[in-house]
């Protein structure tokens, strides 16, 4: 019988085994234990009953005496009580018991009590007996009759409850005699799958583990002896197989290993840029002869920043047919193909920035040519598969994928060459820029100086001009002025992007707020804006002159783009780390597509110059700088409609101890 059959009978066995226990211990005990408390209840009651009809009837008696005594009919009450209390206990017991004996003497009381009641107790309740009063004798004799059958009646009772008493000790023993004995059915059938599993698979599997040691330990000749049941056995012949197929697939994995690092080889060579392209070439292709045991190894390639690389190992090999070399531009890219001279080659894809090569390999005496080694290590191998020419599959994927990581290599090299290019275009351009802008300002000081000097002139003698003079001279100064500041802004971010350059020195931006405040508070007036200013001694270390000047254009901006009738809102507040400059206002706002390039030289929002707001666009790129160049940050929150809030962030220092007066 075959080891699942037997498991699956031992545990069908031991499943039944325990559900008849379960069954016979808390499905049938139960049921018997409930029947016969149920029981047990019903006799109680019965006897219980009994007990209150003679009570009953006692009460009933005593009434009739105290009646005949005092003739007060005060006393039928419990007569009539006593009686009716009797009859409905007698009914109740008879209903509780199951003992015909019982019954039989119930109902002989029953009638004891009806004959007691015609006989003596009603006549003399009503008065109405026909032939006269019965006499106490009858009664006391009636009643002892009612007496008797009722303990009559009471022992039978009993005897029934004693009766019940021993079938419940009866049913007990047998429920434990039955239990007793699944429990030891159901420990035999464990013991027996037990022992059954331990023979026919513990066993075997231990003897497993040790072989899967063994071999693990580097013995790869160790096998399993074929034992036990069928399935394991069947296990046990495919663990001894697998462990053949191991030892071969080792020995030829060998060589793959050893083949397939000479792509890693090859991608390092690559990586060098240290070398010549024709050196580095030679070495590759000697490192693919060495590995495919090849005769003879050729390459063309295109090198980016070199150009044309042909390559031949080793060194004064013929030429190939030139035939060949035509052929192989068109042949498809990155699958190896066989040649009928017995060669291998690969063609390598490119582009118009960089065209492809190919690789080509030979045996060295021909297309049948393979090291003895090798062919051994193949046998060894499921992989292998050779074409007419003697290259096996492992072969052809090893060449395909060395030309790939030299195609990927030569890509890697054009973008590097394309990104020096662009590099030194952008320095280039960048230099262009700096001399452009340096040449522009210089250029446009100089006349600016004269247009300034005679405007100013011009001005001061306005009482020789008419109004529409002093508005033409009044027009050209302001536009000039405004024109010497975009030049100074020009030139301020053409300076050197670091604060090495600057004299620092301990600035308290509430004092630098305060002044740009009384700076500005005359344009703030002329567009009718509420200007609100909430600042608290705030020190950091920086240029006095560039903070001021980075404080004064962030409120120029919100006032320039703050409708009038709005405000403006400048907080300054520090704590132990860091200074906090907010300015807040509720101008136009800042378009969300435009916020990422806001700090950028000549960048305006969109609905800045919809609405002809004037500006070169280079207020916040200074900002930018200097609080970069004081190692701050700068950010910015803003809503089309609502208004804009710029929060500059820089590092805190402790408050300057006072210079003391000498």
């Amino acid at each position: 019988m075959r080891l699942q059959r037997r498991l699956n009978l031992g545990f069908a066995a031991l499943l039944v085994l325990f559900t008849a226990f379960l069954v016979v211990q808390f499905g049938v005990g139960a049921q018997l234990r409930e029947d016969h408390h149920r029981r047990s209840d019903q006799i109680a009651t019965a006897r219980e009953a009994n007990r209150l009809a003679l009570q009953g009837m006692t009460d009933a008696e005593t009434g009739l005496r105290g009646f005949q005594l005092t003739d007060e009919r005060l006393f039928l009450e419990p007569y009539q009580n006593g009686r009716g209390a009797a009859l409905v206990v007698l009914a109740r017991a008879a209903a509780q018991t199951r003992d015909r004996q019982a019954v039989e003497l119930l109902e002989a009381e029953r009638q004891a009590v009806d004959d007691w009641l015609d006989q003596y107790a009603i006549p003399i309740a009503t008065g109405s007996s026909p032939v006269g009063m019965p006499s106490n004798a009858l009664g006391k004799q009636l009643f002892d009759r009612l007496r008797t059958v009722n303990s009559a009646a009471d022992d039978a009772i009993a005897a029934e409850w004693r009766s019940e008493e021993t079938a419940d000790r009866r049913m007990e023993r047998t429920l434990a005699i039955s239990s007793g004995a699944l429990v030891v059915a159901v420990l035999i059938a464990g013991y027996l799958l037990v022992r059954v599993s331990r023979r026919q698979l513990l066993v075997p599997l231990a003897r497993v583990g040790d072989t899967i040691r063994r071999q693990a330990a580097g013995d790869r000749s160790a096998r399993v002896a074929v034992d036990g049941a069928v399935e394991l056995r069947t296990v046990v012949d495919a663990l001894n197989d697998l462990a053949a197929q191991t030892e071969q697939l080792l020995a030829a994995e060998k060589t793959r290993s050893a083949r397939a690092g000479l792509r890693q080889t090859v991608a390092a060579e690559l990586q060098r840029e240290d070398t010549d392209p024709a050196i580095t070439g030679y070495r590759v292709v000697a490192q693919i002869g060495a590995a495919l045991g090849a005769g003879t190894v050729r390459s063309r390639l295109y090198v980016p920043g070199t150009g044309q690389v042909a390559v031949c190992w080793p060194a004064g090999a013929p030429d190939l047919d030139p035939a060949i070399v035509d052929g192989l531009s068109d042949g498809p890219v990155g699958e190896p193909v066989t040649h009928a001279d017995g060669g291998l080659s690969v063609t390598l894809g490119g582009d118009a920035e960089c065209p492809g090569g190919y690789l080509y390999v030979c045996r060295a005496d021909g297309p049948d040519r393979i090291e003895p080694s090798e062919r051994r290590e193949d046998a060894a191998s499921s992989e292998r598969r050779e074409d007419a020419a003697g290259w096996t599959d492992s072969e052809r994927r090893l060449l395909a994928g060395v030309a790939r990581e030299i195609e990927r290599a030569l890509r890697q090299q054009s973008v590097r060459v394309h990104q020096d290019l662009l590099i030194s275009e952008l320095r280039m351009l960048d230099q262009r820029k700096d001399v452009f802008i340096q040449t522009v300002t210089h250029e446009l000081r100089t006349p600016l100086t004269s247009i300034l000097g005679y405007t100013e002139m011009l001005a001061e003698d306005d009482d020789e001009l008419s109004p529409t003079q002093r508005r033409s001279v009044n027009a050209v100064l302001r536009n000039a002025h405004r024109l010497q500041n975009t030049i100074g802004d020009l030139l301020l971010l053409d300076r050197p992007a670091t604060a090495a350059d600057t004299l620092t020195e301990p600035v308290d931006l509430s004092a630098l707020t305060a002044a740009v405040h009384a700076e500005l508070g005359t344009a703030a007036q002329a567009k009718e804006l509420r200007v609100t200013v909430d600042a608290e001694p705030a020190w950091v270390r920086g240029d006095r002159t560039q903070l001021q000047r980075a404080l004064r254009k962030l409120v120029e901006n919100a006032i320039k783009f703050t409708p009038a009738g709005g405000s403006v809102t400048c907080r300054c507040g520090a704590d132990e780390e860091t200074v906090t400059i907010v300015v807040i206002d509720t101008g136009i706002g800042i378009p969300a597509a435009d916020v990422s390039g806001l700090f950028t030289p000549f960048h305006r929002a969109g609905n800045a110059m919809d609405q002809a707001v004037q500006g070169p666009g280079l207020g916040l790129a200074i900002v930018r700088d200097i609080v970069r160049d004081h190692g701050g940050t700068i950010s910015v929150e803003s809503v089309v409609g609502r208004g804009s809030t710029f929060t500059v962030t820089l590092p805190a220092v402790p408050v300057p101890a006072p210079v003391p007066v000498s």
